[in-house]
């Protein structure tokens, strides 16, 4: 089983930009689809980004397409999200987590205020 950390959360203003990293331990995660997923305040959790084994392919959803880049480095058990141009409704806690989901990290929190 993979198990995951989550860092690079924090507070920036509308426009702004954050690098979210997740590692994974276990020899597994390279052959894992791998994704991002984030919760807002009462409401469910949602994949925004998902990533191929090999980093071929990446799949976004519509509200983050065009700003959310994910990346990942298999030498090091490392996926990230860069998000560029960030607004309020992305506020929330982000994970990362396989596709389909295993057991979850503790996530970062993002929040996009004035």
């Amino acid at each position: 089983q993979v198990q995951l950390v989550e860092s690079g959360g924090g507070l920036v203003q509308p426009g702004g930009s954050l690098r979210l990293s997740c590692v994974a331990s276990g020899s597994i995660f390279s052959i894992n689809v791998m994704g991002w997923y984030r919760q807002a305040p009462g409401k469910q959790r949602d994949l925004v980004a998902s990533i191929s084994r090999i980093g071929s392919r990446t799949n976004y959803a519509d509200s983050v397409k065009g700003r959310f880049t994910i990346s990942r480095d298999n030498a090091k058990n490392t996926v990230y999200l860069q998000m560029n141009s960030l607004k309020s409704e992305d506020t929330a806690v982000y994970y990362c987590n396989t596709v389909p989901v295993g057991a979850w990290g503790q996530g970062t929190l993002v929040t996009v205020s004035t």
